[in-house]
């Protein structure tokens, strides 16, 4: 006859307490963090004035230079030419020196109508015009 070990047995379990209590203080720390947000969001302030104010994120926009089936050169929906296309990055390189250029070109045109964007791009002061492809399975 085998005698078996009651107290063994009875003393292993896992205690879900401790884990509860975790979650319980995760909860209350999050609605906490989201309701002290929405008060920074909500806060009325009256902000000052400025002479010349404009927004932070215009001059770090990106510049993307579309080359179609043609060879034409499009900056922001219209066709430029390529002396337009220099003043434009110039410009944009005086305002920010770590300006991006994005530069798109149709998969049937000639590379050399790339290579005059990105000789624009590399002597106007970017320096690395970043060249957009399509990946295909």
């Amino acid at each position: 006859m085998l005698i078996e070990d009651r107290e063994l047995e009875a003393g292993i379990h896992i205690d879900f307490v401790p884990m509860a209590d975790v979650l319980f203080n995760l909860l209350i720390f999050f609605l906490l963090a989201t309701t002290i947000a929405q008060v920074e969001r909500e806060m009325r302030i009256a902000l000052p004035f400025a002479s010349s104010s404009g927004p932070i994120s215009a001059a770090l926009r990106e510049l993307v230079v579309n080359v179609d089936a043609d060879g034409k050169i499009h900056v922001s929906g219209r066709p430029i030419a390529a002396e337009e296309l220099k003043t434009i990055v110039s410009e944009a390189v005086a305002v920010n020196p770590e300006q991006k250029v994005t530069i798109r070109g149709d998969r049937t045109i000639a590379y050399a109508n790339i290579v005059v964007v990105l000789d624009i791009c590399k002597g106007a002061g970017i320096q690395e015009p970043y060249l957009d492809t399509v990946l295909t399975d």
